[in-house]
């Protein structure tokens, strides 16, 4: 019963970015499967996705800087895929804009413990794609994300 006070305890204060703090509005603090209210109470959230994204040089269709990434995806997927049982991944890629951002959704309860561990295998997996010739503008963000 400690043990599971003292992981409450950790993924109430990873998850506290994401509370609301207007005085009134009930802040779900047990991370349980209730919603997290958002935008008093007209929106809630019980997901929580990691963005990495980058610029990529080149035509969509032909791009080397592109093709590596996707080399890198396909090496880093199945770590990425036991990082939780209830983890979605989702490729995103504008060839307009030359955006490439992969996102990672895993239930509010799973993710204190990947924050805590630095979102692994992002670090790893950024430096390599940093590498990369014609990658830029590396960069990471922690959003809600649900399917509505």
């Amino acid at each position: 019963m400690k043990t599971s006070v003292a992981i409450l305890a950790l993924l109430s204060a990873s998850a506290n970015g994401f509370a609301p703090t207007k005085a009134g509005v009930k802040v779900n603090t047990a991370l349980n499967a209730e919603d997290v209210p958002l935008a008093n109470g007209s929106m809630s959230f019980n997901r929580v996705c990691r963005e990495w994204r980058c610029k990529f040089e080149g035509n969509k269709s032909d791009s080397e800087s592109l093709e590596a990434i996707a080399k890198t995806v396909d090496e880093f997927l199945p770590q990425i895929k036991s990082i939780s049982e209830g983890i979605t991944v989702n490729r995103l890629v504008c060839g307009g804009c030359l955006d490439f951002k992969l996102m990672m959704t895993v239930p509010l309860a799973d993710f204190g413990a990947w924050e805590e561990g630095g979102h692994a295998p992002e670090s790893e997996f950024l430096e390599k794609i940093k590498a990369i010739e014609g990658v830029s503008q590396v960069e990471t963000q922690t959003i809600t994300n649900m399917v509505l």
